[in-house]
């Protein structure tokens, strides 16, 4: 649908993370990475990118381990606290 195509091509230009959700491997290192769109009652759409439609069964069965990779990708890196 157009509205699924924008919402990928708008978290493909924020996506945190370089590698495949399930995999580690590199997207694109199979192909052009997959775009999985993450669907949970009551929750917001979700874009994830992984790197072949192999992944997406792994992703389906536990979504939770996965979806964290990308939330932990997206925040600042803690400060360090500097030592005295």
């Amino acid at each position: 649908t157009p509205a699924e195509s924008e919402l990928i091509a708008k978290a493909r230009a924020n996506y945190p993370l370089k590698t495949c959700l399930v995999s580690d491997e590199p997207l694109g290192s199979m192909g052009e990475a997959v775009a999985y769109v993450h669907r949970e009652a009551g929750k917001p759409d979700r874009v994830v990118f992984i790197c072949c439609e192999g992944c997406i069964d792994d992703l389906k069965a536990n979504p939770a381990k996965f979806l964290k990779k990308v939330d932990d990708a997206a925040k600042p890196a803690p400060k360090k606290a500097k030592k005295a």
